[in-house]
């Protein structure tokens, strides 16, 4: 019997529960360094991808809001880009994002990846959750005003006793609320995660209808499922000066009447790129990459726009793109 069928026949036992239990919702705000499974632990809990997840790091650029509903709860999860040093403007910019996320949030949720050492920027991150959330005591501990949990990723890179010796590690690092080990890849421990999120998240009114996993737009949603393909497809070749926007969606109608008819949607694409010598790599030797990228997300976008639908994919140039204020902003930054 599954753990779902245990808990229905449970409710239908005594049907008071469902008045005992208290409705809790409320905002949780993922973060962490770059790379560490912010977006493949938000995708684990949503149970569909809704965030890229890629072993490149910064791979995130907006603060994807991915909403969990349970019987008794709903989280709205915020995956924020990774808190690093900037490089660039757009660097300070995703910085900007993490700071508006982390504005009013109810839950952090502080990622710390078992197979790395904890270092500067795990260090510089807990400086600003406490400066943002906390305040110290007489004694040099730290009062949290919103619980700060520890998730612990990548478990399974571990055995037993390197886990323990790690989980040891983590509890002195900071004055956490709870310490959640897990595995997202391998779906190890993903549901006492949620549990221990509902169980911090406090008492509150559901904030979405039940089957509403994102609060992203369909075009998007739709740009970031084809910069993931092309991060995944490319890997390293791949410049990270890649910015993708959905232009527009045209839905099949009649030019008089303007009433819908049957037939395929399109969806336009520009894919910006900071150099002209980077534009080879992204089309591919006879437009190899933009035709596989195309194939694999037929079936996605098709779902997201409702109907069977066209990529129509353009790779333009948009130099220097990521110290330019206005190009950033034309890019959605």
């Amino acid at each position: 019997m599954s753990e779902q069928e245990v808990t229905t026949n449970q409710t239908e036992a005594t049907p008071e529960t469902k008045t005992d239990v208290p409705y809790r919702s409320g905002f949780v705000a993922v973060v962490g360094r770059p790379n560490v499974g912010k977006s493949t632990l938000i995708n684990a809990l949503i149970g569909k991808q809704i965030a890229i997840a890629s072993s490149r790091p910064e791979t995130t650029r907006k603060a994807i809001r991915g909403i969990l509903t349970t019987e008794h709860a709903q989280l709205v999860l915020v995956d924020t880009p990774g808190i690093h040093r900037p490089r660039t403007l757009l660097g300070q910019r995703l910085n900007d994002v993490v700071e508006e996320s982390l504005s009013d949030v109810d839950v952090v949720a502080f990622l710390l990846p078992a197979d790395q050492e904890i270092g500067p920027g795990d260090r510089r991150i807990l400086s600003r959750l406490r400066s943002d959330f906390a305040t110290k005591r007489e004694d040099g501990t730290f009062a949290w005003k919103v619980p700060l949990i520890a998730i612990v990723t990548k478990i399974d890179e571990l055995g037993r006793q390197q886990l323990i010796n790690k989980l040891i590690e983590i509890n002195e690092f900071a004055d956490f609320s709870d310490i959640v080990p897990v595995s997202a890849l391998k779906h190890d421990n993903l549901a006492e995660v949620r549990n221990v999120l509902v169980e911090h998240t406090p008492e509150g009114p559901q904030m979405y209808p039940d089957d509403q996993i994102s609060e992203e737009r369909p075009e998007d949603t739709i740009a970031e499922l084809i910069r993931g393909a092309f991060l995944e497809t490319l890997d390293d070749e791949l410049p990270h000066s890649l910015a993708v926007v959905v232009d527009s969606i045209d839905y099949p109608e009649d030019n008089e009447t303007g009433a819908a008819y049957d037939g395929k949607a399109q969806v336009n694409v520009s894919i910006y790129v900071e150099r002209d010598s980077q534009k080879p790599i992204i089309i591919g030797k006879g437009a190899s990459n933009l035709t596989y990228v195309k194939k694999k997300l037929r079936t996605p976008v098709n779902r997201i726009v409702g109907q069977k639908a066209r990529l129509d994919l353009h790779v333009k140039v948009a130099k220097g793109w990521q110290s330019d204020p206005k190009q950033l902003e034309k890019l959605g930054f």
